[in-house]
Parts: structure tokens; sequence; C-alpha cells
């Protein structure tokens, strides 16, 4: 298995910056991508973001492209999303997870919250 714990949430006016970490511990060796999804009050969560464990492509949701950075550090385990202009829309539950094969999203974090508000 693999644990996954993320860090860096919290309340942030329009405009500004977070950055969500997540440090993945266990059976790491098994990680194929590690992703970032999020979920706003009454919906679904979606895909923000993925990284491939290996190559390092990256993979974006059209709302994510040119305000956020996904990126990694393979030597630590750890996966970061750098979210720049933040807007109220981006206001979620967002959550680590990590992936065996490509879409076999297996293992979860428990979420960290993003508030986007003045």
């Amino acid at each position: 298995q693999v644990q996954l714990v993320e860090s860096g949430g919290g309340l942030v006016q329009p405009g500004g910056s977070l950055r969500l970490s997540c440090a993945a511990s266990g059976r790491t060796f098994n990680i194929y991508h590690m992703g970032w999804f999020r979920q706003a009050p009454g919906k679904e969560r979606e895909f923000v973001a993925a990284v491939n464990w290996s190559d390092g492509r990256t993979y974006y949701a059209d709302s994510a492209k040119g305000r956020f950075t996904i990126s990694r550090d393979n030597a630590e385990n750890t996966v970061y999303l750098q979210m720049n202009s933040l807007k109220p829309e981006d206001t979620a539950v967002y959550y680590c997870a990590s992936a065996v094969s490509p879409r076999d999203w297996s293992y979860w974090g428990q979420g960290t919250q993003v508030t986007v508000s003045a």
C-alpha cells in the first residue's frame, strides 16, 4: 500500500497563491502517477493535475492550465501543487492520489481544505 499525507491548504484571498504538498510512504516503487483532485461542496470530485513519477510528464485540467503547476521530488517521495491566481471557484477540498497504472487511482490522502475568499 501507499500512504499519502497532504499539507499546505488554508484561506487565501482571490489572486493569491498556495502550495500544497503530498508526502508518500509505503510501497512507493509501485507509483506510476501522482496527482491532485478536488471536490467542492455539492459537486463531484474532479481531476486537477497529475505527474508521471518516472519521466515527469505533466497533465492538467483546463481549469488548472496556466495557473497551477504540479511537480515532484522523487528523492523525498513528495508531489507539490503550486496554485497561483486563485479564484473563489477554486475553493474545495484537495486530495492527493497515487496510481499504480494509468487511470488506476488506488490510493488517496485525507484531503486538505483550500478556501479562496476576500
